[in-house]
Parts: C-alpha cells; sequence; structure tokens
C-alpha cells in the first residue's frame, strides 16, 4: 500500500509565517553546480514534483563511486540507464552488465509518447530520442557478443578459488599450486592446464617440488580436481583461454567524442552468478593492474557498473573481501569510478559501502521482519534529512529515489527525494537481429571471436611425462640387451684393452645420465620462461 511521502511540517519563518519553499530550495541550493554535471531528475517535496528544482551529481566526483539501490521493479535498470547515456554524451566511456538482457536498447533511440513524454513534462525534461554508441560482449562467446575470455594465470588464485566455492584451507593450496607455475613460468591458459599441473604435483615426480612450501595434500587435490570438474561441467570452460581481453578497449571514445558504452551481455549465464560476478571483479582488479595514477580529474576515465552486486559478496572468503575493498579505494585515483547495483546497502560490506560517495536509494520494502530491519540500516546509512525517510523509502513510486551525492568541494549534498528523469534511449532489448549485426559489425570482433590454444603447461606436462616413460622403456630395453650380451661384451673389451679409445656412453648411461629422465620437475623448472608477477587478487600483470 502506498505510503505519503509528505516531510514533517516546515519550521516557521521570520515573522511567524510557515515556508513552505525554505526546505525545497535549501535542498535543491546543494545541488547547484558550477561545473559539468548529470542531470537526474526533479525535487520531490510536500507530495508535490517541482520541475525548476533540479537534482543532478558533479561529472568530476563519479570517480568517488556509488550505489544505486531498491526492491525489485522500483526502477533501478533505468536509472542505470539515465546516467550512462549521459555520461557517453559527456565523453565518459562506461561499463554495464546486462543481466537480464534489457540494456541493449541503449544503442538505440527511445520511443516517444506515453508514460515517457508524461514523465518528461512533470520534471521539466526536453526529451530527444537518442541512441549512444555501444559495443556488447559476451563471456567466453556464450551468448551474442564479442567473445571475453581470460587465462587462468591472469584469473588468479583469489578469484579462482571463489569460482571454485574453495574453503580457506584449499584457497591457500591453490595459491601453492599457482605460485609454483608461476615460478616455472608455466602459463595457466585454460582449465586443462590448471588440472595438469595439479595432478603433476601430487604424483610421485611432482610431490618434492612442494614440500619446501608446506607441500600439497592428496586430499585438497581431490578436492581442487573435483571442483574443477564440475566447474567445466557448468560450461566454464569457454571462459578461460585466449586470446585474453585487453580491458583497455573499455576506455574507448566513439568518433564523434562520446564514450563508448560497452555492454557485457549476461542472459545466457545469469544461472552462473557466482561466476559472472567474479569475472567481472576480475575485468575491475585488470584495469586497476594497467591504468597509471591520475588523481582527481575533471571526469572520470571510465565508470563501471556492477550489478547484482550480492553476488559477488555471497559467501566470499575474507581474502576476496579485502581485496574487493582495497581495489574500490585504490581504482579512484586510476580515474575508475565504480557503481554497485542491489536490493538494499545491506548487501554491501560496510568497507565498502563506506567508499560509496554517490547515492540513489529506491524504495524498499517492509514486508517482513527481516525486511523492516533493513529498512531501519538503510536509513541510518543517510545523512540527517528533513524527511522522515523511513515512510519515505516505502512510498517512493517506480522511478523515483533519494538521492544525496558529493558536490563539489566533497561534502554530502542534502537528501533529495527525486523523481527521475526518463532515459532517452530504448527502454527495452534491440531486435535479436539488429544485435547480431552490431557484434559482428566491431572492428574487434575479428581479433576476439575465434579461441586459440597454443601450448601452455598441460602440453609442456604431457610431452615431458611422454619423453620421460619413453626414456625409461629405452632404458629397460637397453639394459636387457647389455645383460644378454654382457660376457661378449666384456671379452671383447679385455682383448681391446689398451688398443681401443675410450668408449662411448651406452644408450642406459646416455638415457640415465639425462636431466629429464632424473627428474622430470627440474627440467620443467629450466626449459620454462620466467617467473610470472601477480598484483591485486593475485590477478597475473599483462605483458604488453
Amino acid at each position: 500500500m502506498s505510503q505519503s511521502t509528505d516531510p514533517p511540517e516546515p519550521t516557521a519563518a521570520a515573522g511567524g509565517q510557515a515556508d513552505p519553499e525554505g526546505p525545497a530550495a535549501g535542498i535543491a541550493a546543494g545541488y547547484a553546480f558550477t561545473g559539468p554535471a548529470l542531470e537526474l531528475g526533479a525535487l520531490l517535496w510536500d507530495g508535490a514534483c517541482l520541475p525548476d528544482r533540479r537534482i543532478r551529481v558533479p561529472l568530476s566526483v563519479l570517480n568517488r563511486h556509488g550505489l544505486v539501490a531498491g526492491a525489485t521493479g522500483t526502477g533501478k535498470t533505468k536509472t542505470l540507464q539515465l546516467i550512462a547515456e549521459q555520461l557517453s554524451a559527456h565523453g565518459v566511456p562506461v561499463f554495464l552488465a546486462d543481466v537480464k538482457g534489457d540494456l541493449s536498447g541503449i544503442s538505440a533511440p527511445g520511443a516517444p509518447g506515453g508514460r515517457t513524454a508524461e514523465r518528461a513534462t512533470e520534471v521539466g525534461q526536453a526529451w530527444e530520442a537518442t541512441g549512444c554508441p555501444a559495443a556488447f560482449y559476451s563471456l567466453g562467446g556464450i551468448g551474442p557478443g564479442i567473445p571475453l575470455r581470460a587465462s587462468v594465470t591472469a584469473f588468479g588464485p583469489v578469484l579462482m578459488s571463489k569460482v571454485l566455492r574453495l574453503n580457506p584451507t584449499q584457497e591457500q593450496s591453490l595459491g601453492l599450486i599457482f605460485h609454483y607455475a608461476d615460478s616455472k613460468g608455466l602459463e595457466l591458459i585454460d582449465l586443462k592446464d590448471l588440472r595438469a599441473v595439479v595432478a603433476f604435483l601430487v604424483s610421485d615426480q611432482g610431490k618434492p617440488e612442494l614440500k619446501g612450501i608446506g607441500g600439497l595434500s592428496a586430499a585438497t587435490a581431490g578436492v581442487i580436481l573435483r571442483a574443477l570438474t564440475a566447474f567445466e561441467q557448468q560450461g566454464a570452460s569457454e571462459f578461460f583461454g585466449e586470446p585474453e581481453f585487453d580491458t583497455g578497449e573499455f576506455l574507448r571514445t566513439a568518433p564523434d567524442g562520446r564514450g563508448l558504452i560497452s555492454v557485457l551481455e549476461l542472459p545466457s549465464v545469469q544461472d552462473k552468478p557466482q561466476l559472472f560476478s567474479t569475472f567481472l571483479m576480475w575485468l575491475l582488479a585488470d584495469l586497476y593492474a594497467d591504468l597509471p595514477e591520475v588523481g582527481d580529474p575533471d571526469r572520470p576515465k571510465l565508470v563501471f557498473f556492477f550489478d547484482e552486486a550480492h553476488l559477488l559478496f555471497n559467501g566470499a572468503s575474507k581474502a576476496f573481501l579485502e581485496s574487493v575493498t582495497q581495489t574500490v579505494r585504490l581504482i579512484r585515483s586510476k580515474g575508475i569510478g565504480v557503481f554497485f547495483v542491489t536490493q538494499t546497502p545491506k548487501d554491501v560490506p560496510a568497507d565498502v559501502l563506506g567508499q560509496l560517495g554517490n547515492r540513489v536509494q529506491h524504495a524498499l520494502r517492509a514486508f517482513t521482519p527481516d525486511d523492516a530491519k533493513a529498512l531501519k540500516a538503510a536509513v541510518r546509512t543517510f545523512p540527517n534529512s528533513a524527511y522522515d525517510l523511513e515512510e519515505l523509502l516505502t512510498g517512493l513510486g517506480t522511478g523515483e529515489a533519494v538521492v544525496t551525492v558529493l558536490g563539489e568541494k566533497g561534502a554530502p549534498t542534502p537528501v533529495a527525494a527525486t523523481r527521475l528523469r526518463a532515459p532517452q534511449s530504448l527502454m527495452g532489448p534491440v531486435d535479436a537481429a539488429a544485435l547480431d549485426a552490431a557484434v559482428k559489425a566491431s572492428p574487434l570482433y575479428p581479433r576476439y571471436a575465434q579461441p586459440v590454444d597454443r601450448e601452455s603447461a598441460y602440453e609442456k606436462i604431457t610431452a615431458e611425462q611422454a619423453a620421460a616413460e619413453a626414456a625409461a622403456e629405452a632404458a629397460a630395453a637397453a639394459e636387457a640387451d647389455e645383460r644378454a650380451g654382457a660376457d661378449q661384451r666384456a671379452g671383447a673389451a679385455r682383448r681391446s684393452a689398451g688398443r681401443a679409445p675410450k668408449p662411448e656412453p651406452s644408450v642406459v648411461e646416455q638415457v640415465v645420465g639425462s636431466g629429464l629422465f632424473r627428474s622430470l620437475a627440474r627440467s620443467i623448472g629450466t626449459q620454462l620462461g620466467r617467473e610470472i608477477s601477480r598484483s591485486l587478487f593475485g590477478t597475473a600483470r599483462r605483458r604488453r
């Protein structure tokens, strides 16, 4: 049931008369910025929408991160679309995760009339149908889009542990496995590479390799191998491999100067939330590792919208949460803004939530005791307000929100109930044929469309094992031959003593004396490349 959004009675103005415009004017004054700003909507006060009281967010503070929250069906996706298309117009690239498949319409002009025209009139918006320049991606080529792939080496042990759902002890063991592969220069490109290294390290030849750093138990290795098998059965093999995507592609602008909106199409993998949410974190960590420090620019280099953010934190290990917190804290200085999109603020850990300077809170529901508790918690995260926020947050309509952002000097703005503007792009998906045509027309499609399976850990270990087995068989055969003719060779040696030159080493001596036969692990360690270095999240630094 809709509840009143009326605020408490306004205080008396000078002369003893109530001044209903006073609080509204004061709130609106907090959003009167001098520099470039995005238009969010019009102020709601005393049950009325005031189109001349504009609620805005400065462009310069959008690398201070943000939160778009609210119950299902309250308009979060449209808010995300509204902000993204204005960022693009200001020349700022945007990354969007399209979980439900309804954001591809951002590339096409919106449909005029109806509710759109009504909303534009209510908030004083000069609405004009406009599509944005966009590129479409998919995880590993599952679904429409340019395939995004990562190597297992680049993904790193912390993120891999999360998608495999390993416990802390198993996560530490996986870290040892990655450390071994890194130190030997063994590139883990796909999941079969990781499987091969795990199997090798618990084999008789590989066990000595890990003894110096704690060892790897057969039981833990078995858990990891079973988790990999289940992961592969979910179709995850498609996401790991080459060509590995260069996240710098997200920083492009269109020829007309507008920021390119990169849309990751996820409907085909929405039943694998643990995977796609962690993959998004890898994209962010990779950007952090590659980009230079820029301080506080006048506009962000990229704004990254993290939809369904609660999926990222569910069941996360302490190491993972610490890495998320550190990434969010530090990536601001790289010019990257991160907006988490979720249902309630409590979905986001407090250490992360405290770093989100811009808030757009849509309606919350209070149907259950847990809902009521979440509502009270959400209210406590806002600055002091002239509104009764508990009442307001349960009474907001679709496309309305409580807003507070950072001003140009970094101070929070007054809390403002806001009727949001309508997006000018299409609010819904584009036709499947049009989406497919847009994907194949991209200059990136030929570069990333086809997977490449070059020699890596699996092939090298398999080749070494095959060579070692062949060497062992040859040694055994040679030894048998030598025993059969031992007497004959001994007699011939006595007769020719002092006359013949020093004999060449026998086949057995050659084989047994080879480094390959003595130690498969030593062979792997000496013939492969340099150690792989890692950064935040344990992700590998990109070699350019």
